[in-house]
């Protein structure tokens, strides 16, 4: 019958996935199983099924390169044995105790906070009270959330230079460690977990699931501007730039209140959101062909800046850009799994920018932040010989995103309420949705998808 079928089917794929050793058989189960559930009307569960099936990712051995202006360097390792040794050799055998115990207490934030912040839907204060009476007041003391992270960061290490690193963990979701809660130390757990290398890239997620979608059935369209949300009392389908109109029982919109409450989509949408809120981190990005001399770079690299409350107050105390950036780099050519390039190879660079591409755009801004990146990366003795280069800016974001300033992150997470109030995927229009980074859960590739798997099953259980 259903039951034993179905049971039958996740006994194998757990055994299989327990039992590395007969692996090659996953790909076969993952697809029997997305047929399964797609049969029997569960298609975020079918999605689940065919994405894991096709494989496309491989682990990364070495999780981040990183450098600091004096010099020294430190790599971070999948194996926890091996990054423990590294800080040991870069810090000394005290603060790679101190990374293990740190590592320790992430992992409990990460097990307190997966389940309602994660993977459930937004939490309230009340929702919270409901679920954990008064142990939620041990909770919130054993996920650190009345701290900075750079405070917690500085009782922990005695190197300031790995206070530095994964004080930058709170980037990730385009916040300050000076002004993020504790709690994102979690992140570091997260990432001594894997950091996975897609096979062409993060586009090959999307066009994975636009390949799924369409043998599902879904009509995709693309190019296609969306003007206005229609209805009234309710979201009834979206008015596309050409004038066409199409009907819809829900409406999802892969943005954040910004779009809505700037008056982008039309009176309809702005009505559904309470008003555009507080911004994060934008970026300067450059897509290069390069040549690099001096330095080894990884897959992943980060140069850091040699002051970083410096770099925090010009981005979010005077809204400019730092004098001295930490820049990213992502070799792309330099997965560990190929020789290493020679000769020109992709790079992509990055540096944080204050959220105001909505306001006019000064090139000679953008110039002086270029070459201050450059700068960074010259100290640490990385040379570059640009061969091609297109840089993006926020001005150029908050064109792609409208509502955002070119804010790439929604809302930083900033004080111990912040992630009680970031955006729902419910609007307060009935049949109107968000997903995306700017929602909950929050941003990045992961907590967008879940997002997108949150307005899905959120919209599968309003309707009627």
């Amino acid at each position: 019958g259903t039951w034993f079928r179905y049971h039958h089917l996740l006994g194998d794929l757990l055994r299989l996935d327990a039992e590395r050793t007969i692996a090659a058989e996953l790909p076969a189960l993952h697809d029997r199983a997305a047929t399964w559930f797609a049969e029997h009307d569960q298609p975020l569960r079918a999605i689940e099924h065919a994405l894991a099936g096709g494989d496309p990712d491989r682990a990364a051995e070495l999780l981040a390169r990183h450098a600091w202006p004096d010099g020294s360097r430190l790599d971070l390792f999948a194996d926890r044995a091996r990054t423990a040794d590294a800080i040991a050799a870069f810090a000394g055998p005290a603060e790679a105790r101190a990374w293990e115990a740190f590592l320790a207490q992430a992992a409990v934030i990460h097990g307190e906070v997966e389940g309602p912040f994660i993977h459930g839907p937004r939490p309230t204060v009340a929702s919270l009270i409901a679920a954990r009476g008064v142990g939620l007041f041990g909770s919130l003391r054993r996920i650190d959330s009345f701290r900075t992270m750079w405070a917690a960061l500085g009782k922990r290490f005695r190197d300031p230079r790995l206070q530095q690193l994964f004080g930058r963990y709170a980037t990730y979701c385009g916040s300050s460690p000076f002004l993020a809660p504790a709690t994102l130390n979690l992140i570091a757990f997260v990432e001594q977990q894997g950091v996975w290398l897609v096979d062409g890239g993060i586009g090959a997620l999307a066009d994975a699931v636009a390949g799924l979608a369409t043998s599902l059935g879904v009509d995709l369209r693309f190019g296609e501007d969306a003007a206005a949300v229609l209805g009234d009392r309710r979201a009834t389908g979206v008015r596309l730039a050409s004038g066409e109109e199409l009907t819809a029982d829900v409406v999802v919109v892969n943005a954040g209140q910004g779009m809505l409450a700037g008056d982008h989509l039309g009176p309809t949408a702005r009505r559904a959101a309470p008003g555009a809120p507080a911004r994060s981190l934008s970026a300067l990005t450059a897509c290069a062909v390069a040549r690099a001399d001096g330095f080894p770079l990884a897959f992943h690299n980060v140069f850091f800046s040699p002051d970083y409350p410096a770099e925090f107050a010009a981005l979010f105390g005077q809204s400019r850009y730092p004098s001295d950036p930490t820049v990213y780099v992502c070799a792309q050519d330099r997965d560990g799994f190929q020789p290493v390039p020679v000769g020109a190879e992709r790079l992509f660079i990055l540096i944080n920018a204050p959220p105001t591409g909505d306001t006019a755009a000064d090139a000679a801004q953008i110039d002086v932040a270029w070459q201050t990146a450059e700068a960074t990366l010259a100290r640490a003795g990385l040379r570059l010989d640009v061969e091609d280069r297109r840089l993006t800016t926020p001005a150029d974001f908050a064109d792609r995103f409208r509502g955002t300033g070119g804010g790439l992150y929604g809302p930083p997470t900033h004080g111990w309420r912040a992630s009680l109030a970031r955006p729902d995927v419910r609007t307060r229009l009935p049949g109107l949705y968000l997903a995306g980074g700017e929602v909950h859960p929050g941003a990045g590739v992961p907590m967008a998808t879940l997002s997108g798997r949150l307005a899905a099953a959120t919209a599968l259980a309003d309707a009627p």
